[in-house]
Parts: structure tokens; C-alpha cells; sequence
């Protein structure tokens, strides 16, 4: 039995995940509003198209602007046309002109949602800043902003529900760095030791890095076709980790030219090393040093609190471990390695 227990506890886990992930339902988010320019000490009407909502099913939904100050106004009419959409009726003072406004619907429902830099708002041009009209701006919204019960996920514009693709390839990229380092590990040993079953090691740590990192880009690839509209694009840190993935696969081509067993151990893990090295610039380093959309790289963050909150943590951060856990451990289990391990 003990030597099966990450076996018997990552089942749980992984149904855990794989249900919990899945079924737990996506916070409401807003998804755009039209126009997105009004004029100040005008009345004006935005129509306000949101997702996973449900305004026609609740008592009252408030919306307001909220200005760079953090104060807010709010809407003098509110029409609700659809459980994701409705329209709210503003007259924005000109003094507070010339300024983008955050956009927030609340409802006990669904609790708040906002869309950041929702709309521009400018003065007249035949109207001076000092003139003030209309209901002006408080410090408080004037209704409690109760978070409703319950787990949700939270939104995140244009991910939406991919947004639980997070469990999958983020985690399935994290074990695969984690094989390769320890297959960089035993190959390292091989070369001070050259015991036979360093070698070992490091070629099924290898295989099955490699195994995930094809995973991984499937995974990301699906993820791109959702949120890009594109199942690729010549986006820095894809074609980096691109080209580190061949990488690994000369590996195993290598390893299959050689007939002389030291002399193919010695040179796999010489290009094991060479391998590891190169991945770190390809994938780390380069993508940081300009412009691309995948999260992580030229000024757009991952993984932070507007990425990975606490209620993605609970399933993410098990999920990694578990990922992590069942890999670095398989390898170790082919009967060539199980063979040849020291006993005591």
C-alpha cells in the first residue's frame, strides 16, 4: 500500500479537479457597451451587453460610472432588455469631462461586474470645464455591493469560459519543466557516475517531458483558436517554445543513431544539458524582451490577482502538485529502471 499512495490519492484529486474545474460556474462579466463616447452635461444612453447574467430575473439592477477619483453616478434610468442586456440613462457633470469612465452593474443576483475604461466622456466644444449640470458624483455607490453566495470563476474579458483551461495547460507545461530539470539532474550524475540507470532515468524523464510538452501546446494551441481566433500565430513565445520542443525531440533521434549503449548514454546526456540550457533562454528570456500576447511576456502579466485568484487556486494549485507528483514519479517505474535501482 505505501508504495502506491500517490497512485490512490491523485484519483481523488484528479476527479476533483476535472469536475470541480469544469462545473463550477463563471462569474457574470460585462462584455461591451454602446457608443463608447458620450458628451458631457448631455443625457445620454448606453446600451450595456453582458455575459452569463441574469438581469430580467432580478428585483432591480443598478449601474453606475465610476470617474479616476473612485466616485460614482448613477444611471437616471436603468431599461433591462434581456437577461444580458440593458440600458442606462447618464447626464455627466462637465466639470468631470474629458476623462474614460468604469462601467458598473450590480444586482443581488449577480453580484457586480465592471467594465474598466468603459466609455470617453468630452466636453462640448462650445462649453468651458467650470460650468457643472446634472446629478453630481458621490463617494459611495448608495447600495451595499454584496458579493453573492457560492464559488464562481472569475471573468476575464475574452477568455470566458476558456478561462478553466488554466488547470490543464498551465499545469501541464509546469510538470514538463519539472521532468526535464530532474532528466538534466540524472543526466548530470550519469556523466560524474556513469552508472546505467542515471542514464535511464534521464531518457524516460526526457520522453515524458516531451510527451507533455506536446500536451501543452494542444492545450494552448485549443486555447488560442478561442481567445486569438487563430489555432497559431507568429507570437514571439509560441515559436521560442517551438523551437525548444525540436530540441528534445533530436534528442530521442539521437539516442536511436547510436549502437554502442556508453557511447549513446554519454552523448544524450551531453545534449540533455545543451537542451535544458537552451530551453531556458527560448522560453523565458526572449519572449520577455519584446511584444506578444501570450500572458507572461512583453508587459502582459499571468498567474497574478487578476489572473489566478483565490477561487482558480483551488483547483489550479492541486492540480499542479498532483501533476507534478504522479510524473516525476512514473518514470521511475519502467521495469529497465526498476531493474537496475540500487538496493540497500
Amino acid at each position: 500500500m505505501a508504495k502506491w499512495w500517490w497512485k490512490i490519492l491523485g484519483w481523488p484529486c484528479f476527479f476533483y479537479v476535472l469536475i470541480g474545474g469544469l462545473v463550477t460556474p463563471l462569474s457574470p462579466g460585462l462584455t461591451g457597451v454602446v457608443p463608447t463616447t458620450a458628451i458631457a452635461g448631455e443625457t445620454f444612453a448606453i446600451k450595456i451587453m453582458a455575459y452569463n447574467t441574469q438581469f430580467s430575473e432580478a428585483d432591480k439592477t443598478y449601474v453606475w460610472l465610476k470617474n479616476q477619483e473612485g466616485q460614482y453616478l448613477k444611471a437616471s434610468n436603468v431599461q433591462v432588455k434581456s437577461n444580458n442586456e440593458l440600458q442606462g440613462e447618464f447626464i455627466v457633470p462637465i466639470a468631470t469631462s474629458g476623462q474614460s469612465f468604469t462601467i458598473v452593474v450590480y444586482n443581488t443576483l449577480d453580484g457586480s461586474a465592471i467594465l474598466p475604461d468603459g466609455i470617453y466622456v468630452s466636453a462640448a466644444a462650445n462649453v468651458t470645464p467650470t460650468r457643472v449640470d446634472g446629478a453630481g458624483f458621490t463617494d459611495e455607490p448608495g447600495v451595499d455591493l454584496v458579493k453573492p453566495e457560492g464559488i464562481r470563476f472569475p471573468y476575464r474579458s475574452i477568455l470566458n469560459e476558456t478561462i478553466r483551461n488554466t488547470f490543464f495547460h498551465v499545469a501541464l507545461w509546469m510538470a514538463m519543466f519539472s521532468l526535464y530539470l530532474v532528466g538534466l539532474y540524472h543526466a548530470i550524475l550519469y556523466l560524474r557516475t556513469s552508472r546505467k540507470d542515471h542514464d535511464l532515468w534521464s531518457e524516460a524523464y526526457n520522453k515524458a517531458g516531451i510527451l507533455f510538452g506536446i500536451l501543452g501546446i494542444a492545450t494552448g494551441s485549443l486555447w488560442a483558436r478561442y481567445t486569438w481566433g487563430s489555432w497559431w500565430t507568429n507570437d514571439i513565445k509560441l515559436n521560442m517554445a517551438t523551437i525548444a520542443m525540436f530540441i528534445y525531440f533530436g534528442y530521442v533521434i539521437l539516442r536511436s543513431s547510436f549502437t554502442d549503449e556508453e557511447k549513446k548514454a554519454r552523448v544524450s546526456a551531453v545534449f540533455s544539458i545543451f537542451a535544458f540550457v537552451a530551453l531556458i533562454p527560448l522560453v523565458f528570456v526572449i519572449p520577455r524582451l519584446t511584444d506578444s500576447l501570450h500572458p507572461g511576456n512583453g508587459g502582459n502579466p499571468a498567474l497574478g490577482g487578476e489572473d489566478l485568484d483565490h477561487t482558480l487556486r483551488l483547483f489550479f494549485t492541486i492540480n499542479h502538485r498532483l501533476v507534478s507528483a504522479r510524473l516525476l514519479a512514473c518514470p521511475t517505474k519502467i521495469p529497465a529502471v526498476k531493474a537496475l535501482r540500487p538496493r540497500a
